[in-house]
């Protein structure tokens, strides 16, 4: 009889943690949410719907993670411009330096030749005390002249190349400003939806959010265990010894906090825990969910093995790992930690073996 794999469930964090480690997220990207955010203490326990709310609040924190993916990609952005703008900007300063030496040699060269020319060649052939010692000086001096030419030309190649490199690092300048608001955006857009759930949540009440706590995480295991307080992740094998190391890397990492833009060891977001994981196995991945999509070869969710990684949604702002058995590792949201669920809790945009 085969032997299965068996792990137990981690334990779920709660939604009424979500509001301190949303707070923290916020910290994390230099956007802590305002203190409007929260109730009033004593506030009535007499709470709206429950069911409308969570509902509300899954939405939002599926809104937040698509800024926080947007994020992660302005960021990865700003620092390839950095980089490009960096290197422009030191092939200018090499080729204006390259410049100025040519300029002098022409400068040299110039200064010679008008030293010479103030008479007639055949004048001073004539009055040459040393005719052929003059007739050797004028070989030099054609053969300078013909240097100079050669000198003038690549110096006319290398001004076209300067103001060319010029002009493409005021370009990468101006593209490198658009990234920085690209991304004080992001930021701004993760701040305003985590307040909103903030506020939402504490509407609740102590004892309505106590009950939707309880709920969350009965409906957590129910996805990742299909009811049982086992877990089974079957006997197929990862797809790679690489899939293998990347997939106990990540397994390594379950409880660890959901928080936007992290990429561990301490912290992830759902793109950040297969950025860090694949890390570990020699593998350096795109930072976002989107970029990773297109990292390797598709494969269908049927023939999904251990280490594949699962994108998730017609945008791709989610992504998890397989883990066998019809289950992923992945960070789910603001207040949920780093844990195992069903591939089937949702939709699954592709399938990318790396």
């Amino acid at each position: 009889m085969a032997m299965h794999r068996r792990h137990p469930l981690p334990g779920v964090h709660t939604l009424v943690r979500a509001l301190v480690l949303t707070a923290a997220a916020g910290t994390a990207l230099g956007v802590a949410a305002g203190g409007s955010a929260f109730a009033a203490p004593g506030a009535p326990d007499g709470p709206p719907d429950r069911t409308d709310v969570k509902a509300q609040v899954d939405q939002i924190y599926d809104e937040a993670e698509q800024a926080s993916e947007k994020y992660n990609a302005a960021l990865e952005h700003q620092r390839r411009l950095q980089g490009e703008t960096g290197a422009l900007q030191q092939q200018v300063a090499v080729g204006q330096d390259e410049l100025n030496r040519l300029h002098g040699e022409l400068a040299t060269v110039a200064g010679a030749q008008y030293r010479a020319g103030g008479i007639a060649p055949t004048a001073q052939l004539m009055l040459a005390s040393d005719p052929e010692g003059y007739l050797s000086r004028a070989r030099s001096l054609d053969q300078v002249a013909e240097r100079q030419s050669e000198t003038l030309r690549e110096v006319a190649e290398r001004q076209r190349r300067l103001d060319q490199r010029r002009s493409e690092a005021t370009a990468k300048l101006a593209e490198l400003e658009e990234a920085r608001h690209a991304l004080a955006d992001s930021k701004e857009q993760i701040q305003q939806r985590l307040t909103k759930a903030q506020r939402l949540l504490n509407s609740l009440g102590v004892t309505g959010r106590a009950r939707l706590a309880a709920q969350d995480a009965r409906d957590a295991e129910q996805r990742a265990t299909r009811g049982t307080d086992r877990l089974d992740l079957g006997t197929a094998p990862p797809a790679s010894d690489r899939a293998a190391a990347a997939l106990a890397a990540a397994v390594t990492r379950i409880g660890s906090p959901y928080v936007f833009g992290a990429s561990g060891p301490g912290a992830f977001d759902c793109s950040g825990l297969m950025y860090w994981s694949w890390r570990q196995a020699g593998v350096s991945l795109p930072r976002t969910s989107q970029g990773q999509a297109r990292a390797g070869q598709r494969v269908a969710l049927a023939d999904a093995r251990p280490g594949d990684l699962v994108i998730f949604y017609g945008d791709r702002h989610h992504v998890g790992m397989y883990a066998g058995g019809g289950v992923v590792v992945h960070a789910p949201y603001p207040g949920a930690r780093v844990r195992y669920e069903s591939v089937n809790a949702m939709p699954v945009t592709e399938v990318v073996r790396l």
